[in-house]
């Protein structure tokens, strides 16, 4: 699904992502773990292909087509999911007009007509209800005055709207309380398809007690430098990344 290969990449000429490899397939949830400064978020937002971070060299692949010079858009058109570390607030737009809006326009670009009003409603309510959202919540404006939690729980009532092929979590538990994290974890859970894939991108491993990976991976100096079960994250968990410094050397 998605194939990342000798991924070079940086900012202001400044190299932050030094030859990243990743391959994601059908059905598997990736954890991307790294102390700050490793070029976690850069990686993911060269993926959903924000348009400050210059790709270098190498280049990204999703189901089979080469994307790396796809603006944001197309790529969320083509099936790419990415939740913000820090979502945006978007007064006067209610959570509803912005995720009618949003499935309108993957759908023009795909050639298909609007999604009737009907089909629409029954589509939210069923989702809502999924993920345990309260129909007022979606009449509310966009991320305005919601907690850290809230704004978590709308990204995932999104993705959940949108269908993506593949979701990438920024470090969607940053800040999140335990009840919160659960939440928006049990979301996910939900989500989760033989279908689709999961990149979850945290700093800690409590997040990936909920959201189970296949595959751990670990980020330093803009390079994957080890990757493994999720015993990995248990590992870093207790022992910190300097061990993987010291294998290193």
């Amino acid at each position: 699904m998605l194939h990342i290969k000798n991924l070079h990449a940086g900012v202001s000429n400044k190299d932050i992502l030094n030859g990243i490899d990743l391959d994601v397939n059908p059905g598997e949830v990736h954890a991307i773990m790294g102390p700050n400064g490793s070029g976690k978020s850069t990686l993911a937002s060269v993926i959903a292909g924000k348009e400050e971070f210059e790709v270098t060299e190498g280049d990204i692949s999703f189901e089979g087509e080469d994307i790396t010079e796809l603006d944001p858009e197309e790529r969320a058109h083509k099936g790419l999911f990415l939740s913000f570390q820090y979502p945006v607030e978007i007064p006067g737009v209610t959570v509803t007009n912005f995720i009618k809006t949003a499935i309108n326009e993957t759908r023009k670009a795909q050639g298909l007509k609007d999604m009737p009003a009907g089909e629409m409603l029954k589509k939210i309510r069923e989702k809502a209800d999924l993920l345990e959202i309260d129909r007022k919540f979606l009449s509310r404006s966009l991320n305005e005055g919601f907690s850290g939690g809230e704004k978590k729980r709308n990204e995932i009532f999104q993705m959940a709207m949108m269908e993506p092929k593949l979701a990438i979590l920024d470090e969607t538990d940053s800040g999140l309380d335990i009840d919160a994290l659960k939440v928006v974890a049990n979301g996910v859970n939900k989500l989760k398809s033989k279908d689709n894939a999961v990149v979850v991108i945290t700093h800690y491993q409590r997040l990936l007690e909920y959201i189970v990976p296949d595959y751990v991976h670990v980020l330093m100096g803009g390079k994957i430098v080890k990757s493994g079960g999720k015993e990995l994250a248990y590992q870093l968990e207790e022992k910190g990344y300097d061990w993987i410094k010291e294998e290193l050397v």
